[in-house]
C-alpha cells in the first residue's frame, strides 16, 4: 500500500526541492540526477532505490551536520539570530477576567469561523476561486461558500474538499466540522492541562501518539509521527527523511500558546518552539513562533502592523520567513486593491508549494494589514488568496477574534457554528467553544505545577 507523505518516491521528489530551498544546490542537483534515473525503473524497484538514497542521505547528514547561523533550529541560537537576543521580562496583562474570557472566546470562535470559510476550497488557487465565486454571483467573497446557483459544470470541475467540504457550505453548516486546524488547538489545550506550560517536546510527542489518529495528520506531522513510533525523539523526529519540514503544519499549531500567554510573546514563542521542533525545522519552526508571539500580543489590542513588527523580532532576522514578512510590510497595501496585493504575493512567493509555511504566512500577514481590524474583510481576503485557505483563514480569524472579542464578532459568522466542534480527539468531540474558552482561562489562572514526565509505560501501551 502506498501511503501519502510516507512514499519514498514522493519524499525524494520533495527532498530535492527542500535542499534547494536550504541553499544546498549541489546536493539537490545530485539527488535530481538520481531521481531522473529512478523514473526509468519499475515502481517497486524505484521505491526501494529511493528509500536507500534517502537512508544514505540521512547517514551523510549525521556525519556532516551543517548548522546554519542564519536559520538555526536551537532555541538559544534562534534568539541570538533574532532581534530578541534575550527574552524580555514578562509583564502581566491587565485585562479583567470577563474581558480576558471574551477575548479568548473570540480567538476560539474567530479561528473556527475562519477555518470553516476556507475549508470547502482548500488547495484551490486564486483563478479557480474567482471562477467559482463569479459563477453564482458571489464575487468578491463576503459569506460562507454556497453551491446554490453554481453551474453543474463548475462543481464537476472543482469539487468541494473531499473530507467535510460539502458539510462546510453555507446551506449545510450545523457546527464546526472536524478539522486538523482545530484538532491541534484542542490537543495543545489538553497538553497544558496535563503537563502545565512547562511541557517538554517529549510530552507533546506522547500526546500525539496517544491521542491523534495517524491518518488525521498530514505532510510533516505524519512523517514525524512515524519517526516517533520508530524511536526518533525531537529534533530527529522532525528531520529524519522529512522533506515537508518547512511546510505549514507547525504554523497551524501556534494559537493555543498565544492564548495562554496574553501579553507575553516571548513565552508563547518558546512554547511554540518546543512544539514545532517535533515535526519541523528552520522556517517551519519560525512560522509557529512568529504567530504564537503575534497572538500573545493581540491581547494588547494593538493595530495589525505593530503586532506583526513585534512578532518579527522573535525569529531570525536573516531567515527566509523574516525576509518574506518584511517584504509584505514594505508593500503599500493601504493604497492597493486586494487583487493587486495578491498579484505581488504570487510574484514573490508563487513558487512555493500550496502548503509551505512562507507563502501562507506572507498571505496571512498581508490580509491582516489589508483587513485593518475588520473581521469579515480579513478572513475573506485571506481565503480569496488561495493556497492553504482553511489554515490561513483560521489564523487570521483567531487574531482578529482576540482583538475584537467574542461579543463584537458578527453573528453572521459565529451563529452557524452553534457553539460546537466535532473532533476525533478523545474527550473533545462535540465540545463547546464556550467551554474551551473557560478551560483556556483556567490554564492561565492556575498556579504552575509540575506534572508527570509524559512517558508511556508498557502497562499503559496496549
Amino acid at each position: 500500500m502506498i501511503i501519502r507523505y510516507l512514499d519514498p518516491l514522493e519524499k525524494l521528489e520533495y527532498e530535492i526541492i527542500q535542499r534547494r530551498e536550504e541553499g544546498n544546490e549541489i546536493q539537490a542537483e545530485a539527488l535530481h540526477h538520481s531521481w531522473l534515473k529512478l523514473q526509468k525503473k519499475p515502481d517497486n524497484q524505484a521505491r526501494e532505490a529511493a528509500d536507500k538514497i534517502l537512508a544514505d542521505l540521512m547517514k551523510t547528514d549525521a556525519k556532516n551536520a551543517n548548522l546554519s547561523l542564519t536559520e538555526p533550529d536551537d532555541l538559544a541560537a534562534i534568539r541570538r539570530a533574532s532581534q530578541h537576543n534575550s527574552p524580555a521580562p514578562h509583564k502581566p496583562h491587565h485585562l479583567a477576567e470577563t474581558d480576558l474570557y471574551d477575548r479568548l472566546l473570540g480567538g476560539w470562535l474567530g479561528r473556527a469561523a475562519g477555518c470553516l470559510l476556507g475549508k470547502p476550497v482548500e488547495r484551490y488557487m486564486r483563478p479557480i476561486l474567482r471562477e467559482m465565486l463569479q459563477s453564482n454571483d458571489c464575487w468578491p467573497l463576503t459569506d460562507y461558500w454556497t453551491q446554490e446557483g453554481m453551474p453543474q459544470d463548475i462543481m464537476d470541475r472543482y469539487p468541494w474538499k473531499r473530507r467535510l467540504g460539502f458539510e462546510s457550505l453555507r446551506e449545510n453548516i450545523t457546527c464546526m466540522p472536524e478539522d486538523d486546524d482545530l484538532n491541534y488547538t484542542m490537543l495543545n489545550l489538553h497538553v497544558v492541562e496535563n503537563y502545565g506550560p512547562g511541557f517538554s517536546s517529549r510530552d507533546m510527542a506522547t500526546a500525539w501518539v496517544t491521542n491523534l489518529p495517524a491518518f488525521q495528520l498530514f505532510t510533516a506531522e505524519r512523517v514525524a509521527y512515524v519517526n516517533i513510533l520508530n524511536g526518533h525523539d525531537a529534533p530527529e523526529s522532525a528531520t529524519f527523511i522529512n522533506p515537508f519540514r518547512e511546510w505549514i503544519g507547525a504554523q497551524i499549531r501556534a494559537d493555543l500558546w498565544g492564548y495562554i500567554s496574553p501579553g507575553d510573546p516571548a513565552g508563547a514563542a518558546e512554547m511554540a518552539w518546543r512544539d514545532a521542533r517535533i515535526s519541523h525545522s528552520r522556517n517551519g519552526i519560525y512560522s509557529e513562533m512568529f504567530f504564537a508571539a503575534l497572538i500573545a500580543n493581540a491581547f494588547t489590542g494593538q493595530e495589525a502592523r505593530k503586532l506583526i513588527e513585534d512578532a518579527l523580532t522573535h525569529i531570525p532576522v536573516n531567515s527566509r520567513l523574516a525576509e518574506a514578512i518584511s517584504l509584505v510590510l514594505a508593500l503599500p497595501i493601504d493604497k492597493m486593491d486586494w487583487e493587486g496585493v495578491l498579484d505581488e504575493l504570487d510574484r514573490y512567493f508563487g513558487r512555493y508549494h500550496w502548503v509551505h509555511s512562507i507563502n501562507n504566512a506572507a498571505l496571512t500577514v498581508a490580509a491582516l494589514l489589508a483587513g485593518d481590524g475588520d473581521y469579515q474583510r480579513t478572513i475573506c481576503y485571506t481565503v480569496m488568496g488561495g493556497w492553504d485557505t482553511d489554515s490561513n483563514g483560521a489564523t487570521a480569524g483567531s487574531i482578529i477574534g482576540i482583538i475584537q472579542g467574542a461579543k463584537a464578532l458578527p453573528e453572521k459568522w459565529i451563529a452557524p457554528l452553534k457553539d460546537r466542534v466535532r473532533s476525533s480527539l478523545s474527550g473533545f468531540d462535540n465540545a463547546h467553544f464556550t467551554d474551551l474558552a473557560s478551560r483556556t482561562l483556567n490554564v492561565i489562572q492556575r498556579p504552575i505545577s509540575s506534572k508527570n514526565d509524559g512517558s508511556i509505560s508498557q502497562s499503559d501501551d496496549f
